[in-house]
């Protein structure tokens, strides 16, 4: 079984792409391109990286931002799965404190990243999505993602990787994507022997959903607090038949639970 940093080397390379901010409805406010490398260092547990975000849109030109790190470790903040897919957030929610998280995909050439934000009140305020393809191949965008793509049956296998043992517990996994008639959903879930159902739109309002470009969506409450246990959740569907979902859970305490990473094909 590969370890956390194996899996995080599944990273490594140039990554080309933007940092898009979202409003609520998933359309882009505001895109500034980016260069991201992971690059292996003379040490075996050493990872350079590299962001460079690039206001004026010219890949060859100097940054408007520059952040460099050098990884030799990773926090507990972070899981990666043995794809490479990751997911990282707060370990607690506090009151007064801003909470916040990201998911990372990755599939070949293309790595697929959002970053959701709660403000120091716990109210959604913003999404950003990050697209990226590996330097020098000729991956491809994937088409915005509607609801009519997801409905259906799903089925596949579940990693769930736990705040007190970091490795990865498999189960089979099937679930439903039902519609509400009003772009809203529902998605009942099998995982193992538990059964978990979550809904967004007229199903519940409580709950922010979020359809956005490169076959991505998110799911989150739109008011997250440190006594109510909650779950954010991301998906991408890479093709009509293959979707890949994140899912990172919060106790009643507002303490971080679990991760889980979902890989199914369409039934």
């Amino acid at each position: 079984m590969s370890s956390q940093w194996d899996n995080f080397l599944r990273n490594l390379g140039e990554w080309r792409g933007s940092f898009a901010s979202l409003d609520a409805t998933g359309a882009v406010v505001e895109s500034t391109p980016s260069i991201l490398t992971l690059e292996q260092g003379g040490e075996e547990r050493l990872v350079h990286f590299r962001l460079r975000r690039l206001a004026d849109g010219d890949l060859n030109g100097t940054p408007s931002r520059d952040m460099s790190e050098d990884y030799r470790n990773l926090g507990k903040q972070v899981v990666f799965f043995e794809s490479g897919t990751f997911c990282k957030g707060r370990l607690q929610v506090a009151p007064g404190t801003p909470f916040g998280g990201e998911f990372g995909f990755i599939q070949g050439d293309r790595r697929h990243r959002l970053v959701q934000l709660h403000d120091e009140g716990g109210t959604f305020s913003q999404l950003v999505l990050i697209r990226e393809f590996r330097a020098g191949s000729n991956a491809q965008e994937v088409p915005p993602l509607s609801l009519d793509q997801l409905q259906g049956s799903w089925s596949g296998t579940a990693s769930t990787i736990s705040a007190d043992w970091p490795e990865p517990d498999r189960a089979e996994c099937r679930f439903e994507v039902h519609g509400d008639g009003h772009q809203g959903l529902r998605i009942d879930s099998h995982i193992g022997s538990n059964n978990e159902s979550v809904a967004a739109g007229s199903g519940d309002p409580s709950r922010q959903l979020t359809w956005m470009a490169d076959g991505g969506y998110h799911l989150t409450p739109r008011q997250v607090d440190h006594r109510s246990a909650f779950a954010v959740e991301a998906g991408w569907l890479t093709a009509p038949d293959r979707l890949e979902r994140l899912i990172r859970r919060y106790d009643a305490s507002g303490g971080w639970t679990s991760a889980t990473q979902i890989l199914a094909s369409r039934v």
